[in-house]
This record gives structure tokens, C-alpha cells and sequence, in this order.
């Protein structure tokens, strides 16, 4: 990859001829290094603080004046000795805290073309609680590196608007790196000009959520400067956040936030109407009616800019983080691998986490050892490493030389009639002959878990395979295709995969939304004529799962999903033509591998 290999200069001497009286210059501190990774030789507490504001060339508030954005940086006092470090940077809105929002009403109709929008009312409740402290500061100043913290445009005490993920945010939080490499320019608070001569330029950008999808968007400018990036549960695709194949889907535990709301919590700049125009064009243009893909969306989709990265990538996501779903990671670190960047991933059994607390003496060896390597160039060997480091089921490690696991192949089932109780998912062969139809009624007053649960119901079509004879794994996407035909001109569809024990209890393993809207594109809305039978593809979150020997896969088709799509009134009716429909999963070992 593109990315500078950096030598390290740990001594500078100034050697004069013998006999000439004058005393050689110290040499500036230096980092140390042993076993490939920085080591804690400065004290933590012994740190420079300076606050500056640098120039960021946009205008996002509309105040004909270039934005500026807030950053503190924290550098060992040795850099005042003369030794020039790198800096981790965390860019972040949520430093000043956030306020209280309504999110939008989802309890509202679906629409049909040419429909009425539906009112912005609600739950309130922030999306995420800011940090109060930076976990990492003391661990990176102690072995020799800079920490910055940037507060994103609109937030804190920088100017500016927030916009949710779009160019302005991006240019924003890149115009630190900028300063830092000396391309942009920056005062402190009395208005005098501040450099940062202490820097050697190299930078490594990470953090959490939010934290973690700007150093995603700020990769994709391809900055000069940003040598890697750590993404922790970050977004890779604002659409996908919010929206899912037309759907108008919610972040996990968040339903009815927008980018509008997002925008408006973490509104904390001291003039609080110069960005009200701002945040009013995001709820007019950010389409709850029809959950379209536009151009709105498409500046918020980083992957469009992923030929650009040259930062190498250690990213990290949990496995059962359904505020930012798998999707994100996974389609990310696809098109990384594809474009040739240089990559790494861990993923985890929790949420949305921080692996400092799941596994932190291995996480910090990893994390310093790739910072060693990618910003101060000590060859330790981790790019070389597995690739994948995944926490299995049982919360043991295990290191993997890619993800999805080597050896995954496709495999189809299909489902036979006995839905509305519990029909059968045959490996073999899809049902023979004739349509054969089954049908369910929209209820969104009921959750996946309810309707898995029950012994039979109307509202929902289940089918499940044998118990498996041995641990069946699923690693990446997988995928149902179904030939359905609706009642009404506009209806959610959702499909669940669950894991079925043999005492009954039954898990949710992943899911999956669709608006039959969009089933040409997720960019435009086709309508529905009631009665038509249709084409209707549904890829469910990512995964790396482990179905233990003797549990059942099963899967669960339903329209409305309580706790994550619009909950239009029930009675929407679905059917399902079991002929024409197959389940398609990410088998590792292939077909041979099904266990039943």
C-alpha cells in the first residue's frame, strides 16, 4: 500500500571535531521500543495541553467564514526537548456532551407513491453518551505518541454545523491532519498562529461509533498524513445505518432516529440558531416517506471512496452490535481487501463495545504493535500476521488467516409447508410442482422474538431444519430469496434466522429488512399491485456464528419488525410461494459440511 514506512530517529547527536572546547548538544528523549511495541518510559502525567482551532476550508454554518474546528492536544513535555512524535487522533461530536431530542414517530403507515409524510414526534433519547475521558491518553503519551482530540463541526467549541455524516463533517475532522503535516493553519485562543512543529506528521485515527466511522470517512479523502485508521463499531454507509433496502430501519435500541436527530443532539456549539436552517434540510432531505437511496445519501457512503484509502486498517466490531450492524464492518472490509489495502479484524461476542474492555492486555499488544509499525515504522511483523481474530461463543480466541473463514461456501435450503406452526428446511431440493402457498398477516405490535416463540401463529411462516449432528458454522451473509405477492401496494418484509435449542428456546442469530418498494433498487420506489407475485431478495446481517450439534436452524419470515421497521396498523397479508423460495447460506466447509 501507499502508506510511508517511517524510520524512527531515536538520537540526534551533534558530533564536533576533537580539541575544539565545545561541548557536544544532548540529544532530544526518544521512545523506546522492545518486542516490536512502544514502551511506557515517559510519565503520563508530564504532558504538554494546548487547545487551537484550525481552519477548515468549508463553510458549513453559511456565516461566509471559513469553520473552525476545536482541538486539544495532549504530547509528552519531552517534545518540548525537541523530540518529534506521531499522534493517535480521536475526532469526536459528543466531547460537549448532547441534549435531549425526539426522535420520529414510527407507529405510522407505510406510503405509496405521492403519499403524505408522517409527523417528527417521539421517545427522547440521545443516541450515544459522550466519553468522559479518552481510556487510551495515559497508555499512548507514556510510550512516546501525541494524543488529539478534535471536536467535529457544530459540537463543543468549534464552528461550524453538524450534517450526520456528510463532505462538511469529513473535511472538518481531515483538516487536523492537515495541520498537523503543516498544510493548514491553526491559532490558540488569543488568536495567534500555532504550529505543530512537534509532530513528525504521522498520524493513526481511532475510536468508538461515532468516533470510529470519522476516521472511516476521513480514510476515504486518501489524506497525506493518516497512516492507519482503527474503527471501533464505526459506519461505513449512512443509508444503511438508517435505511435497509428502502426500509426505513432503526439502529438498534434507537428506533425512530434520524440523521436530523443525530445532528440535533450533538448540537452543542454556543449559538444555537445559526445551524437551525441546517438541521431543517437534513429532516426534509434525508426521505423517511419512501427510504429511497439519492444523492443525499450517496456523499454519506464512504465505500464509494474506498480506492482513495491508503491508511492501513485495523477495524473492530461485535458480532451482536445491532446499533451498528455487521453490514457495516463487513461490506467495508470487503471492498479494503479488494483494493489491495492493508487490513486486519477482530470481532467479538458482545455489542457495540470497545475490545479494551473484553480482552484488554491482548487488545492493547495488538493495538501497540500496530501503532509501533504504521506510525513510528518498527518492522514487528503484525501486518504479516492472521488477518482475523475472532471471540467464539464460548468467549474463547481464536486467530484466522482471513474473515469470512477460508473454505465458506454458498449452500441453498428451502422451506416445505407447515409454516404457520413450523414447517421443515430441506437441503435437498426446493418443493416440487405446482405453487404451493402459505400466508401471513402483518402484526407489528409483536416482536421477532414473540413470534419465534410462539407455538403457531398467524403472523409470521417458520421452518427449521433437523438437529445438526455436528457445530455448523455460518461465516459472512447470508441471504433469503422469496417469491411473495401482497394484499395492499406497500408492506414491510423481515426475515430472521434463529438458532432453536433442544429445550425449545430459540435465539435470534441474525435479521434482515426489506421494502418490496425497492425491490429493482434500493434508489427507486416501483409499486406494488396486489395479487402480483414478486421477486423478493433479503440479505441479512453478516455473521460468524456456531450452531452447537444437536440445535436447529430455523427460518422465520414476518412483515413488520417491532423493535426495528415503521409499525404500519396490522393486517397487511403476505404470501409465500415455497416453490420459488430458497435460503442461501455462508457454510464454512460447503454443503458437506450441513450436518443434516
Amino acid at each position: 500500500m501507499g502508506a510511508a514506512r517511517i524510520v524512527a530517529v531515536l538520537a540526534a547527536v551533534l558530533v564536533l571535531p576533537l580539541g575544539t572546547g565545545v561541548a557536544q548538544a544532548d540529544p532530544p528523549p526518544a521512545p523506546v521500543f522492545a518486542d516490536g511495541q512502544a514502551q511506557p518510559v515517559f510519565d503520563p502525567a508530564d504532558v504538554v495541553r494546548e487547545d487551537v482551532w484550525v481552519t477548515a476550508p468549508v463553510d458549513s454554518d453559511h456565516d461566509g467564514h471559513d469553520d473552525l474546528v476545536h482541538a486539544q492536544v495532549v504530547r509528552p513535555r519531552a517534545t518540548d526537548a525537541g523530540m518529534k512524535v506521531p499522534v493517535v487522533y480521536e475526532a469526536s461530536p459528543y466531547f460537549a456532551g448532547g441534549n435531549d431530542v425526539a426522535n420520529h414517530n414510527v407507529d405510522v403507515e407505510l406510503s405509496v407513491p405521492d403519499s403524505s409524510r408522517g409527523a417528527a414526534t417521539g421517545v427522547v433519547g440521545p443516541h450515544a453518551a459522550p466519553p468522559i475521558r479518552w481510556s487510551y491518553q495515559d497508555y499512548f503519551t507514556a510510550r512516546g505518541f501525541a494524543v488529539v482530540y478534535g471536536e467535529s463541526l457544530g459540537t463543543g467549541l468549534s464552528t461550524g454545523c453538524p450534517t450526520t455524516g456528510d463532505v462538511n463533517e469529513t473535511v472538518g475532522a481531515r483538516s487536523v491532519i492537515d495541520w498537523l503535516n503543516g498544510r493548514a493553519p491553526a491559532r490558540d485562543e488569543a488568536g495567534a498562529a500555532v504550529t505543530a512543529g512537534w509532530s513528525t506528521g504521522h498520524t493513526g485515527m481511532m475510536g468508538v461509533s461515532y468516533n470510529g466511522t470519522l476516521p472511516n470517512a476521513v480514510a476515504s479523502t486518501g489524506v497525506e498524513g493518516l497512516e492507519t485508521i482503527v474503527p471501533i463499531a464505526a459506519i461505513s454507509n449512512w443509508y444503511e445505518y438508517y435505511r435497509n433496502d428502502g426500509a426505513v430501519v432503526a439502529a438498534g435500541g434507537f428506533q425512530g432516529e434520524d440523521t436530523d436527530v443525530l445532528a440535533e443532539y450533538v448540537y452543542t456549539r454556543a449559538d444555537q440558531q445559526i445551524c437551525r436552517p441546517v438541521i431543517d434540510g437534513l429532516t426534509a432531505d434525508q426521505d423517511r416517506v419512501t427510504g429511497d437511496y439519492g444523492p443525499f445519501w450517496d456523499v454519506r457512503n464512504y465505500r464509494n471512496d474506498v480506492a482513495k484509502v491508503h491508511a492501513s486498517v485495523l477495524a473492530v466490531h461485535g458480532l451482536n452490535d445491532w446499533n451498528v450492524k455487521t453490514d457495516q464492518v463487513a461490506s467495508w472490509y470487503e471492498a479494503l481487501k479488494a483494493h489491495g489495502v492493508e487490513h486486519k479484524i477482530w470481532l467479538h461476542q458482545s455489542g457495540h463495545a470497545d475490545p479494551l474492555s473484553l480482552r484488554r492486555d491482548v487488545w492493547l499488544t495488538t493495538l501497540n504493535k500496530w501503532m509501533s509499525h504504521y506510525l513510528y515504522g518498527v518492522a514487528n511483523g503484525i501486518e504479516r500476521e492472521p488477518k482475523a481474530t475472532i471471540q467464539r461463543e464460548d468467549k474463547s480466541w481464536v486467530d484466522e488467516a482471513d474473515w469470512p473463514a477460508p473454505g465458506t461456501r454458498d449452500v441453498q435450503i428451502y422451506p416445505w409447508p407447515g409454516g404457520r406452526a413450523k414447517g421443515t428446511l430441506d437441503a435437498r431440493n426446493p418443493v416440487p410442482g405446482r405453487p404451493t402457498v402459505e400466508v401471513l398477516a402483518d402484526d407489528a405490535s409483536k416482536t421477532v422474538q414473540q413470534l419465534a416463540d410462539a407455538a403457531s401463529s398467524g403472523n409470521r411462516l417458520l421452518y427449521g431444519t433437523p438437529a445438526v449432528k455436528s457445530p455448523l458454522r455460518l461465516s459472512g451473509t447470508a441471504r433469503a430469496d422469496l417469491q411473495l405477492s401482497f394484499d395492499r401496494p406497500a408492506a414491510n418484509v423481515t426475515v430472521a434466522l434463529l438458532d432453536r435449542g433442544p429445550d425449545g428456546k430459540s435465539f435470534v442469530i441474525t435479521r434482515g429488512w426489506t421494502d418490496p418498494q425497492n425491490r429493482v433498487s434500493p434508489a427507486v420506489t416501483t409499486p406494488i399491485k396486489p395479487g402480483v407475485s414478486y421477486r423478493i431478495g433479503v440479505s441479512l446481517m453478516p455473521k460468524d456464528y456456531v450452531l452447537a450439534t444437536g440445535h436447529r436452524l430455523e427460518l422465520l419470515v414476518a412483515s413488520s419488525d417491532h423493535d426495528y421497521t415503521l409499525r404500519p396498523r396490522p393486517g397487511a397479508g403476505l404470501s409465500l410461494d415455497l416453490t420459488r423460495t430458497s435460503l442461501t447460506l455462508p457454510v464454512t466447509g460447503g454443503k458437506a459440511a450441513l450436518g443434516f
